[in-house]
């Protein structure tokens, strides 16, 4: 089962993430979406790719690097964190209710859409 970590929780999943490597947020939303709301990377590597992306380029991502997987609400978050340890990643978490709980728990500044 994948763990589900709210926004407002991150810093303490980056805090206990920390020591077993950089903590990455994997944002697998569209570029569109990048552009309308984006989250600034604090105590974590930004790396996005979209979901569709993800199997053709998974040798970019290390799994052994604790992640975080970002979308809109958390759907296609939760569907490439499940494929991500289907593939060998260990450290994989959803940031659940995606970049729309983002806005609301951690940073008003976020573009709601």
């Amino acid at each position: 089962m994948i763990a589900q970590v709210p926004p407002a929780e991150l810093s303490s999943w980056l805090e206990g993430a920390v020591a077993q490597g950089q903590p990455v947020v994997l944002d697998v939303r569209e570029p569109w979406e990048l552009q309308t709301a984006s989250v600034t990377p604090e105590g974590f590597t930004l790396v996005a790719i979209p979901m569709n992306e993800i199997p053709a380029r998974l040798a970019e991502l290390d799994p052994q690097q604790p992640l975080a997987c970002l979308c809109h609400h958390g759907a296609r978050s939760q569907r490439v964190a499940a494929f991500l340890v289907q593939h060998g990643f260990d450290n994989v978490v959803n940031l659940a209710g995606g970049i729309d709980a983002w806005s609301l728990q951690r940073d008003a500044a976020v573009p709601r859409y």
